[in-house]
């Protein structure tokens, strides 16, 4: 394999796409310090797969990418594509289809790099390996770099036996032995891991089975109890659908019981009407009556006041016949006893003769007996016309407490037929009110 052909495009300082052809021969590249001659070796190295940025001169490996000048503004990607004669086919078996192998490696900002073999992904690993088998590659004695022979010449036994092993071209098989051996330690491993999880498989077997067993048993079930629930759902379903047709006739009825009940429910309303355009009339009525019982109270009262005051007149009264009688009786005495004393009085000394003087004594006691029947007689004739008088008053005052109490009876009788209208009705409106909310809903 030879290189032909390195193109660089936003590589540190070849912001622009750079081509640079490798004739056959020595080819030389001659220019001032800073120049970018070490850029040039650099971008060969990391395009072979250079991982380390210190070896490139770089603080990280994202400042590969050209950062811009006073005239130019910073890149955000750089690539290096290498070209490659294969025409002897010495390239690896992979990649060893085509004559011609281009190898790239492009970088993004803050994205890592990616390498590709003639337009297709590998790893950086395969590049490596690829130019190993060349005895060649990022760190291979064959680029030499100012400082290099000096570092070869005071170099240890082991890294002169690198050196050597470049140049014999065995590098390549000491990295694929080497990997070789990773992969071999790694499936040692595995081995071991698989071999602990044969064990912890061949334990847990035994409840797979169990488990496996309850999982046959459990479809079987689970198939019943589907099964079940099928019949279930379709008995379920039938009486679904014999309610639903119950619900239907009576949902039919209570239509027709709710046109009914509101026909009703306009008639109570109608009635209401009449009877709301009565009840004014009765209130009234009620209202009169009420003030009528009310005088007719207060005249009862009035006349229970008369009479109580009748009955202690005629008490009174009674009292001062008995004091008159007691009177009478006392003057009757009091003449008596007078009578007796003039008869007895033997030293009456008149000139006249004895049967003048008792025509006088009779006289006389005629006379007392006169003035005080007479005095009594006045006094009985003037009670009696009084009693009479109040016999007469009380016999009016009954006559009228009776008409009172038939037209306070009357109007107590009318007020409580008026009160029980009045709570038929009101209980009539408020059932109605029932059933049109009842029937409503």
């Amino acid at each position: 394999m030879k290189l032909t052909r390195l193109r660089l495009h936003g590589f540190k300082t070849f912001v622009e796409p750079t081509d640079f052809v490798i004739e056959p021969g020595l080819t030389g590249v001659v220019g001032p310090n800073g120049c970018g001659k070490s850029n040039l070796v650099e971008a060969l190295r990391w395009a072979m797969g250079e991982t380390s940025h210190k070896s490139l001169r770089a603080a990280d490996m994202d400042a590969v990418i050209f950062s811009g000048s006073n005239t130019r503004p910073a890149r955000n990607h750089a690539e290096v594509v290498m070209t490659i004669d294969n025409s002897d086919r010495t390239a690896p078996a992979a990649v060893n289809d085509r004559d011609i192998l281009e190898i790239s490696r492009r970088i993004e900002r803050e994205a890592g790099s990616v390498y590709r073999i003639n337009g297709r992904d590998v790893r950086a690993r395969d590049v490596q390996i690829l130019f190993a088998d060349a005895a060649t590659g990022a760190r291979s004695p064959a680029l030499v770099h100012q400082g290099k022979i000096g570092e070869i010449i005071q170099a240890k036994p082991e890294q002169r036996r690198r050196v050597l092993e470049d140049a014999a071209g065995v590098a390549g098989l000491h990295a694929r032995r080497h990997e070789a051996e990773l992969r071999l330690k790694a499936a040692e491993t595995n081995l071991l891991r698989v071999e602990d999880v044969i064990g912890q498989l061949s334990g847990q077997m035994e409840g797979l089975r169990k488990q496996a067993r309850q999982a046959i048993r459990y479809r079987e079930v689970a198939a019943k109890v589907r099964k079940a629930e099928a019949t279930l759902y379709h008995l379920r379903w039938m009486g679904a659908h014999a309610d639903l047709n119950d619900a239907a006739r009576v949902h039919d009825l209570s239509v027709r019981e709710m046109a009914e009940r509101t026909r009703e429910q306009a008639e109570s309303a109608r009635i209401q009407a009449i009877r709301s355009s009565h009840l004014p009339a009765l209130r009234e009525a009620e209202a009169r009556a009420a003030a009528t019982m009310q005088r007719l109270k207060n005249a009862r009262d009035l006349l229970d006041r008369e009479e109580l005051r009748a009955k202690e007149r005629a008490g009174e009264l009674d009292r001062r016949l008995m004091q008159l009688t007691a009177d009478v009786a006392r003057e009757q005495q009091q003449n008596q006893d007078a009578q007796v004393a003039m008869a007895a009085d033997v030293g009456f000394e008149l000139v006249a003769p004895r049967g003048e003087i008792g025509e006088l004594r009779r006289q006389l006691g005629e006379l007392a007996l006169g003035l005080g029947q007479q005095r009594l007689e006045t006094e009985d004739a003037e009670l009696k016309e009084e009693i009479k008088a109040r016999v007469e008053m009380r016999s009016g005052v009954d006559e009228r407490v009776a008409e009172a109490e038939a037209l306070l009876a009357e109007t107590e009788r009318q007020f409580t037929e008026l009160t029980t209208q009045l709570a038929d009705l009101t209980a009539r409106r408020n059932q109605l009110e029932a059933n049109v909310r009842s029937h409503r809903d």
